[in-house]
């Protein structure tokens, strides 16, 4: 049976995934599961992932959940090439400590920024105090510089001369400040730089494919009441 991934490019890990199965050339199924109209929390998804978040993952009956799960299972499945995840010891430990990092840090941060600029006043029609926008921006800052001077250093890419899941992770979850209108790349030349080595590898028009919704989603209309009732819990939960 052909592997089936659902995902909503919306999303930064789906974002990841999809680049990643489609720069290595790994056939897939994609059901798209439109987070906006709430299909997330739909029954028919909950049998997929009864979590009810993307991405999601089936093969053959075997079903993954969570992103960086997803990214590993695929890089040993169809055994991509090596710089994805290093079979060295320590290379492969420093993108582990990454995507451990990641995930409560910038990730955080850049779900944030975006929620908080853009998906609540344009998307739920919500306004955010002045304060609250700062303090995420600022939090924002502060990852932006440890993913600098602790990841990136003065390397080519995360974890050495070429690109590595880290990279794809770290890219994806940048554009969305980036889709929010948030100078993400501005006054830092070396995360400026990186960024565009990190297009270059992944091709561009791949890229770019990946990116557009994201890039659009100050233009996205407004949520549809029932939809943002049924959404609001989630998404307090997930932003605050």
């Amino acid at each position: 049976m052909v592997l089936e991934l659902y995902l909503d490019l919306l999303s930064q890990p789906c974002r990841a995934i999809y680049i990643f199965a489609k720069k290595n050339n790994i056939p897939f199924q994609m059901h798209t599961v439109e987070l906006r109209k709430g299909e997330h929390l739909s029954d028919a998804f909950a049998r997929v992932n009864p979590m009810k978040k993307v991405p999601a993952m089936r093969d053959d009956g075997f079903t993954l959940c969570e992103s960086v799960a997803i990214l590993l299972y695929l890089a040993h499945k169809y055994k991509v090439p090596d710089h994805w995840y290093p079979q060295g010891l320590q290379s492969r430990a420093c993108v582990d400590e990454y995507l451990a990092w990641q995930h409560a840090s910038l990730r955080r941060s850049c779900l944030r920024a975006l929620w908080h600029k853009v998906m609540f006043p344009v998307f739920l029609g919500e306004q955010i105090p002045p304060e609250m926008l700062a303090a995420t921006l600022a939090e924002l800052d502060v990852n932006l510089q440890v993913l600098e001077d602790k990841f990136l250093q003065d390397k080519a890419f995360l974890v050495g001369p070429h690109i590595s899941l880290a990279d794809l992770v770290a890219i994806t979850e940048l554009m969305h400040p980036v889709g929010g209108g948030c100078p993400v790349f501005e006054g830092r030349p070396r995360l400026a730089a990186w960024y565009q080595r990190v297009e270059a590898a992944v091709g561009k028009d791949l890229f770019q494919e990946a990116h557009e919704v994201i890039l659009k989603a100050k233009d996205c209309p407004p949520a549809d009441p029932v939809v943002k009732q049924k959404m609001m819990p989630r998404v307090l939960a997930m932003i605050q």
